[in-house]
């Protein structure tokens, strides 16, 4: 599949190009092109031009045009799914949600934006009038990771679009091909050529595309490393910058706490997507009193997913990459070596159907102390940490020791004390009782080294527009 620029398919200009494989059987199916330099150009210039027209389309037609996206991105959920998982190895089902929510986030954009004031009136008198308006802020570089490529594209491609900015994306080298089919349906259904370009390859295209001169804002998901990487980049031509980062969330449960509701919640979030997901509940603070009987009822639920094997239908498809899979079989090695029990899991599987492809099944470490790496780094990957606490005043001190801030998660009946607590958790969002998905209403993103700004809602937009300010006199003296 080649890149998308200018409304068209584009080969790389040196015809080097990069493996696309099935993550169930380890096999090449597909390949991209590795953008050189002279595609980014491209792809930056067909953007810069086509800014123009877009930032001067009416918003309520641009709001059409992208709920005309979302429509077709329903339409062809079937196939794009179909594609997402045989190269990102998540179960279908897992798949046509991801698309499903991502069309979604796209209305949501678009009804935003038309409640946005755009335009105010600073200051009027006898001498004339100050005029506050937001424009958008330009081209945009938008770098997106492979655990859930669709979403977190739309996170900003939505906002950016409905803005009036254009946008040049790379998807992630192990899941390029969603990505690109989108870029070549939204074209079909009705979005400008240039509007939204897609270039291929692996990190060093993403370094290129930080450093060129032309775009003025940097909107990235992904680890902490490159997330400094670019703000670094990013600070020689003052681009802005979105960058959602890592996470490790921690969840506490309190011995009052609903156990059954708590374990479904913890069992439900933490082992989603083989545990790739940056918000995932990581590791669990559970009140002695509480502890033992916490950790039957986990157990017989993270027992019972299923894994599903190329070829097969199961819960849980196979890590992305061997690479991926290095960082969690090292924090269950540690665990191990300090003396924790492994519950369930613990070893990468193997045999008819899971050979070919990166397969651990869910892990649940039990006594975890706070020198474990599962403690302290981000494992992205279907392992759990648990560990017992005296008290939830224990466990908020120990949540927020680290230099993470995504997600955080509390479980009490008590309704008064568990807003306590989420107000003392160092968090960009925090759940009490329960763990949904984030709310494409509501903003999203971290703090501390989970990141700046935030994603989602009229505060995604909003990431994509600058004030101006505007002196109209009358010429009166």
């Amino acid at each position: 599949m080649l890149m998308f620029v200018n409304g068209k398919d584009c080969a790389s200009s040196d015809a080097g190009v990069m493996a696309v494989v099935d993550k169930t059987t380890g096999e090449r199916f597909e390949s991209v092109p590795q953008a050189t330099v002279q595609n980014i150009d491209q792809a930056f210039a067909s953007s810069a031009a086509a800014f123009a027209d877009w930032k001067a389309t009416d918003i309520a037609q641009r709001a059409r045009i992208q709920k005309a996206c979302a429509s077709a991105m329903r339409t062809h959920a079937p196939e794009v799914a179909a594609l997402l998982s045989r190269e990102l190895g998540r179960p279908l089902p897992g798949c046509l949600h991801e698309l499903s929510r991502a069309a979604d986030l796209l209305d949501v954009y678009a009804d935003e934006a038309l409640k946005l004031p755009l335009t105010q009136i600073a200051s009027e008198d006898a001498t004339g009038t100050i005029v506050v308006t937001r424009e958008p802020v330009g081209v945009v570089a938008a770098i997106t990771p492979f655990n859930a490529p669709i979403n977190l594209l739309m996170f900003k491609l939505g906002a950016a679009l409905i803005a009036g900015c254009t946008v040049v994306a790379k998807p992630a080298d192990d899941t390029p091909l969603s990505t690109l089919r989108l870029a070549q349906i939204f074209h079909a259904a009705g979005l400008p050529a240039g509007v939204f370009n897609v270039v291929t390859g692996d990190r060093r295209v993403g370094e290129m595309l930080v450093a060129h001169p032309t775009p003025r804002k940097v909107a990235f998901t992904g680890s902490i490393p490159a997330g400094k990487a670019i703000a670094a980049a990013a600070a020689g031509t003052l681009k802005r910058l979105t960058l959602e980062l890592g996470g490790q969330s921690p969840a506490i449960v309190c011995a009052d706490a609903d156990l059954e509701q708590a374990a479904a919640a913890i069992c439900r979030h933490a082992f989603a997507n083989s545990g790739q997901i940056c918000y995932r509940a990581a590791k669990v603070y559970v009140e002695r009193s509480a502890y033992d009987e916490f950790i039957i009822l986990l157990t017989a639920r993270v027992s019972a997913l299923t894994m599903c094997p190329a070829g097969g239908q199961g819960e849980l498809g196979p890590m992305v990459n061997e690479r991926m899979m290095q960082g969690p079989l090292r924090h269950i090695a540690d665990a191990k070596a300090k003396g924790c029990r492994i519950l369930t899991g613990g070893e990468r599987l193997t045999g008819k159907g899971f050979d070919g492809g990166f397969y651990l099944p869910p892990t649940l470490i039990a006594d975890v102390p706070e020198e474990a790496l599962i403690m302290r780094e981000e494992t992205f990957g279907p392992v759990l940490a648990i560990a017992p606490v005296n008290s939830a005043r224990e466990a908020v001190t120990k949540a927020n020791a680290t230099p993470y801030g995504l997600a955080g998660f509390v479980f009490t009946r008590d309704v008064k004390k568990g807003k306590a607590l989420c107000a003392q958790l160092e968090a960009g969002s925090v759940w009490l009782n329960d763990i949904q998905r984030s709310a494409h209403l509501a903003p999203f993103g971290g703090v501390k080294q989970s990141g700046l700004g935030r994603e989602k809602g009229r505060w995604g937009i909003e990431a994509y527009l600058e004030w101006k300010t505007t002196y109209l006199g009358t010429g009166a003296t």
